[in-house]
């Protein structure tokens, strides 16, 4: 799972291939599928649109916004700044 340090969207990219996207109370806000090469990953969300994204570490870089691996420090991190 990774959510914002706010936990106010989060992204489960699941093993299937497929990423289920909640925001505040909005369960399943966005969904589709993505692939990860390396430190990028692509998405095709159900709706037709297209997005991308960089790994670096514990961190997502995605749409302007960072997402943080669920529990790791960074995480930890990001919730204290």
């Amino acid at each position: 799972m990774w959510v914002t340090s706010d936990n106010h969207i989060r992204q489960e990219l699941r093993a299937d291939g497929r990423y289920d996207e909640a925001r505040g109370t909005r369960a399943s806000a966005y969904t589709g599928r993505y692939e990860v090469s390396g430190e990028h990953i692509d998405y095709w969300d159900d709706t037709g649109f297209t997005a991308d994204g960089r790994f670096d570490g514990d961190v997502l870089h995605h749409g302007g916004y960072l997402f943080y691996r669920e529990g790791s420090r960074a995480h930890h991190a990001a919730q204290t700044t």
